[in-house]
């Protein structure tokens, strides 16, 4: 064996580095096993930020970990999910760094129908709790849409039986996104597919659709797995743009319908929800051309019909005016002398204020005009207005004089009154006490008014009626009269104390 080096004397058995065990044990275990096929339960998954897979593959006793790394991943048709049962194919090897074993894996596939359906129900379960289902979501088609988008294969057989029933019934304009509609490349595309409809601008040169349809035709639940993608399903759900799902046959059903605003059997009844019969739509303009025609006519003749009915109670047009040509004829034959009349009143008024207008009348009136002027002309004259002007220097000196006068009678009896209210405060004060023979102590600016405060003080000012006399509490003062005895008091006798009857 080439790892084996030769025994150091004394010793049988051989020695070999951590390298040599672990380059063995890889080469033992990648000779062994080579390229394998192991089915389990998937248990931990972890994707880390390089893109890399790690994850682990379980049964009722065993776990085998397994990686699959970045460029691997973007070609699984199946991303491992916990709990999903699965068959892993790859490579089975050893990582000597930490001491184990794991299993390279470049395919997965799962393990049964059952599986699938399985993971389906799980997946149907999260989204209809985010209300990606619900029906207040879905938004309704257009009736007639411009521009129609089709998520599909451009070389099946789906995309031509959509065109061709868009032309039968009613030709648009169509943009085809062509995706691939199986395999581990179907989910991606379609994703890109939808949203890439969705961020177009509308009124650009490439033209935003008015409706987007996804479909493809039948085939089985592998075959069909991409449209039951998340990724699939949250991009259809996002959607702004109505859309149709028509993936598969009616008996199919995947995500992608759940999450739809309209479910289509197969994609040819697809187009025929989006559009519809040109031909039906120009039969039924006739039908409701006619009918408007056809209702304009008769309500014109019951119209007619009815004026008619009410014409025949109408009275001849000859009786409505004869009296009012009586009425014509009989003023005209008054209007004549009426206008006589009228003339010879006019004369007559007229010659009245002719007659007041004779030339001695008028130079009377003259005359009386004249003299108004004159007086008014003498009243402007100097003399005239230096009278005026005395006469309201006299109004305004005798108006002067009266306010005088009221100014100093409202000031003599303003006097009076204060007067009366000093008089009052003299009587209220305390000077006028101390006439009547009372006097106030004082010491320093404080009145005293006790015996107690009187004792306290140092010196004491007392005025009187003429003047004030300063005192010193305690000092000999022959005139001071001796202080009063104080009365004896009677003892008070207190009951007679009960004795205890203990």
């Amino acid at each position: 064996m080439d790892l084996i080096d030769a025994p150091e004397p004394g010793q049988n058995a051989p020695e070999f580095t951590v390298s040599e065990i672990s380059g063995a044990v890889k080469r033992t275990i990648e000779g062994a096993f080579g390229r394998i096929r192991v089915r389990g339960e998937v248990g931990r998954v972890f994707k880390a930020r390089s893109g890399h897979l790690y994850y682990d593959i379980k049964d009722d006793n065993n776990v085998l970990a397994c990686t699959t790394w970045k460029g691997q991943a973007a070609r699984l048709s199946v991303i491992p999910e916990e709990g999903l049962e699965v068959i892993v194919t790859g490579k089975l090897t050893a990582f000597g760094a930490q001491s184990k074993y794991n299993l390279n894996v470049d395919e997965v596939t799962v393990a049964g129908e059952g599986a699938l359906m399985a993971m389906l129900e799980k997946r149907k379960k999260a989204l209809a709790a985010e209300g990606l289902f619900a029906a207040e979501r879905k938004r309704p088609l257009p009736f007639l849409p411009e521009v129609i988008g089709v998520v599909t294969s451009p070389s099946g057989a789906v995309i031509r039986d959509i065109l061709h029933r868009l032309r039968d019934r009613f030709p648009r304009k169509v943009l085809i996104w062509p995706v691939a509609v199986q395999g581990s490349a179907c989910a991606p595309e379609v994703t890109r597919a939808i949203r890439g409809f969705n961020a177009l601008s509308p009124g650009g040169a490439l033209p935003r659709p008015d409706l987007i349809i996804v479909a493809r035709g039948g085939g089985s639940i592998e075959d069909l797995w991409g449209f039951n993608e998340e990724s699939v399903a949250r991009a259809a759900a996002e959607s702004d743009i109505p859309l149709i799902s028509a993936v598969g046959h009616e008996t199919d059903t995947t995500l992608i319908d759940y999450v739809s605003d309209k479910r289509a059997p197969t994609p040819t009844a697809a187009a025929e929800l989006a559009v519809p019969v040109r031909l039906e739509l120009l039969s039924w303009t006739d039908e409701q051309g006619a009918r408007l025609t056809h209702a304009a006519t008769r309500a014109i003749q019951q119209r007619r019909q009815r004026m008619q009915d009410m014409a025949r109670g109408l009275p001849r047009p000859q009786a409505l005016v004869e009296t009012a040509a009586q009425r014509l004829d009989l003023w005209s034959a008054r209007l004549d002398p009426a206008l006589t009349g009228v003339a010879q009143k006019k004369r007559v008024a007229l010659a009245e204020r002719c007659a007041s207008l004779r030339p001695a009348m008028l130079h009377a009136r003259l005359d009386d005009a004249g003299r108004r002027l004159d007086d008014r002309a003498a009243r402007l004259q100097p003399a005239a207005l230096q009278r005026d002007i005395d006469r309201k220097s006299r109004e305004l000196r005798q108006v002067s004089d009266r306010l005088a006068q009221i100014a100093r009678t409202r000031t003599a009896r303003l006097a009076d009154r204060l007067a009366a209210l000093e008089r009052m405060r003299q009587s209220l004060g305390y000077t006028e006490t101390l006439k009547r023979g009372y006097a106030v102590v004082r010491a320093g600016e404080d009145v005293i008014t006790t015996s107690a405060e009187a004792a306290k003080a140092a010196t004491l000012e007392i005025q009187f009626r003429d003047g004030r006399l300063d005192v010193v509490p305690g000092a000999a003062n022959p005139a001071a009269p001796a202080p009063a005895k104080p009365k004896a008091t009677k003892p008070v006798k207190k009951p007679p104390e009960q004795g205890s009857l203990f």
